[in-house]
């Protein structure tokens, strides 16, 4: 009897873990998903770091389905999370989570830092943030990881077939080059050749993540720098928007765009994907109303004019319908500004996504 008993257990448990195996392999066909970048992607990897760059205290969140601070700097959901929803997959945790682990890894990673951009010493003041040198030496901590779970050759394939997001380069105008007046990289370079440089600085970190194994990569531009609602509060011009950085986003976003081509060309393929996000955010606010916004001149939540000033915090300024505010703090859009920013990105004509838009691609790759 004990012998059919001890044999009817070892049933079982073999059964579970063929189970659990058969979960681990399904899980590595479905599409993983990768972000890197700064904050308006981080899903809350600062939570962990000595940093002010946090958004883990109310009232962010507020819309978010747990209705609790989360580290994303939104009221709700970021792009990365509705890119996953669009995908049918859940969004990816943070790198730093201490979830991520077992079959969570098959889903991808997160590895973005709010603060972070092109270059090393932007943020600077933020001291404790995940540079993109660091991004980058995590993600091939991830893939370590992930083999020690599936095997190389599948880990290996799990990348190579994964969507990627970077979203970087804002924070090298907003927190470095104009962070204050007569700032060290302004002295050092006039706008047009700082340009140049964090160019030549982006397409070296994209080829590092072509050789990291990525192979679908959607690069976004930088939105219209002048017109958040921090900059017209600080540095608005005649009442509207900066034009020093809205200078500085015209002469970044088309070079951009052209450094992308030329690496699909030097590849031969179209590896990387170009995301207009700027026109993005430039159609809701010149033109609010269209897309059901009473207003994108001033933050949902902050305070002094705009909304613009300092962090948002409880003891802000919180408007009472985040839906009809483009920007949810100083910095960030909203979540619903998120959502239209994703359907561009999903459907969008080659005005805003060049050479295709993630549709595209996605019934591609399902034929692949």
């Amino acid at each position: 009897m004990a012998t059919s008993s001890s044999a009817c257990s070892s049933y079982w448990v073999v059964l579970g873990v063929a189970v659990v195996l058969a979960a681990i392999v399904h899980r590595a066909d479905a599409r993983a998903f990768f972000v890197f970048g700064d904050s308006l992607v981080d899903s809350g990897n600062n939570n962990y770091l000595a940093t002010t760059a946090r958004a883990d205290s109310p009232p962010y969140g507020i819309d978010y389905p747990t209705r609790r601070p989360t580290g994303r700097f939104s009221n709700g959901l970021n792009i990365p999370d509705i890119i996953s929803e669009q995908m049918g997959s859940e969004s990816p945790l943070p790198f730093l989570s201490p979830e991520l682990r077992g079959q969570r890894l098959l889903v991808g990673a997160n590895f973005a830092s709010a603060g972070i951009g092109i270059l090393n010493d932007t943020g600077v003041q933020f001291i404790n943030i995940i540079r993109m040198y660091r991004q980058l030496e995590y993600f091939q901590q991830y893939q370590q990881r992930v083999g020690a779970l599936i095997g190389a050759e599948q880990a290996k394939r799990l990348v190579n077939q994964a969507l990627v997001l970077i979203t970087v380069g804002g924070n090298d105008f907003v927190n470095n080059y104009y962070l204050v007046p007569s700032s060290a990289r302004s002295r050092q370079y006039n706008l047009p050749n700082y340009v140049k440089y964090l160019i030549s600085e982006y397409r070296e970190l994209l080829m590092k993540l072509y050789n990291l194994g990525a192979r679908r990569v959607l690069v976004t531009g930088t939105g219209p720098l002048g017109c958040v609602p921090a900059e017209l509060a600080t540095r608005g011009t005649n009442g509207g928007c900066s034009a020093e950085l809205q200078r500085a986003a015209a002469l970044y976003n088309p070079q951009l765009e052209s450094m992308i081509n030329d690496l699909n060309t030097k590849i031969g393929s179209n590896v990387f994907i170009a995301a207009n996000t700027h026109q993005m955010h430039t159609d809701f606010v010149s033109n609010p109303q269209a897309y059901g916004f009473t207003t994108s001149k001033i933050a949902c939540c902050g305070q002094g004019p705009n909304n613009g000033i300092g962090l948002c915090t409880v003891l802000s300024n919180l408007c009472p319908n985040r839906n009809v505010y483009a920007f949810w703090d100083p910095f960030h859009p909203s979540e619903k500004a998120n959502r239209i920013i994703v359907e561009q990105i999903m459907t969008g004509s080659t005005q805003y996504m060049k050479p295709m838009n993630l549709s595209t691609i996605m019934a591609l790759d399902s034929r692949s």
